[in-house]
């Protein structure tokens, strides 16, 4: 039996779709306790300080999800947000949040192990292709589109190439608008909502005479909790801030993978 402090989580967010799952895998691992499940018309400061939490699992919506998270940090709780949406801007504005107060804290695009692994691979093959497009797929009810994870993805994808633009052929003729979709950097970015589809993502990426095609299907939102409790654990034990589940999982930055430069075919 380990010998480590049993962690005392809130969750927001508690009675939505992942919020459940969240919940019931605090309930089932013994090394937490979950004091508060509150959602967004629920008085959080109280439920926090009430109960002793140490950490809030923030699964809301972007607004609600900043203002939590903020609202946790003042109290002296640590953040692990996997609400999306929220922006660089948002991110920054925890992060700065968490520094102030001397705790950690974690915001992560996607907290399913296959997606941070597919973000991650993305990246290390972007500098070699020529050509990318994301396609993104969630169900209808989700807000906002693309998701926050194809979103990040081509930003890292992006960084990865030291900013350079992905090569973006516009359609001649456009007898139906939006159809080569939204573009970022060159990459094209397309979002599909259909019933029947928790949250799947492909990368494609393509060079003279190949493509290479990454993707992650999400079979159940349960997908999301083992990256969201190995998070809080990270950040309990270490007092750190992580922008990812990548950085949680030690994951080496493709910058450092490709110290002498990445070399893309001639």
């Amino acid at each position: 039996m380990s010998d480590s402090p049993v962690l005392r989580v809130a969750v927001s967010g508690a009675r939505g779709r992942v919020g459940r799952e969240i919940v019931a895998a605090v309930h089932a691992d013994p090394g937490f306790t979950c004091v508060a499940e509150v959602d967004v018309d629920d008085d959080l400061t109280g439920a926090i300080v009430d109960f002793g939490a140490q950490l809030l699992i923030d699964f809301t919506t972007p607004a609600a999800g900043l203002r939590n998270a903020l609202i946790a940090v003042e109290a002296g709780v640590a953040p692990i947000v996997g609400t999306t949406g929220l922006g660089a801007a948002g991110v920054d504005r925890i992060r700065e949040a968490c520094g102030r107060a001397g705790t950690g804290g974690c915001v992560a695009a996607n907290f399913a192990l296959g997606a941070a692994l597919l973000m991650w691979f993305s990246e290390l093959g972007a500098p070699h292709f020529e050509h990318a497009e994301i396609i993104e797929t969630h169900n209808p009810a989700k807000a906002d589109a693309p998701s926050g994870t194809a979103l990040r993805t081509a930003e890292r994808m992006l960084a990865a190439r030291a900013g350079r633009a992905f090569a973006h052929q516009d359609a001649q003729t456009a007898p139906l608008a939006g159809t080569r979709g939204g573009t970022l950097g060159g990459i094209g970015v397309h979002s599909l909502r259909l019933d029947g589809v928790v949250a799947d993502q492909a990368v494609v990426l393509g060079a003279l005479g190949q493509t290479l095609t990454l993707s992650h299907r999400t079979t159940s939102r349960a997908a999301f909790a083992p990256g969201v409790l190995l998070a809080a654990r990270r950040v309990a034990e270490t007092h750190r801030f992580f922008d990812s589940l990548e950085a949680v999982l030690g994951l080496p930055d493709p910058a450092t993978v490709y110290a002498a430069g990445p070399q893309p075919l001639p």
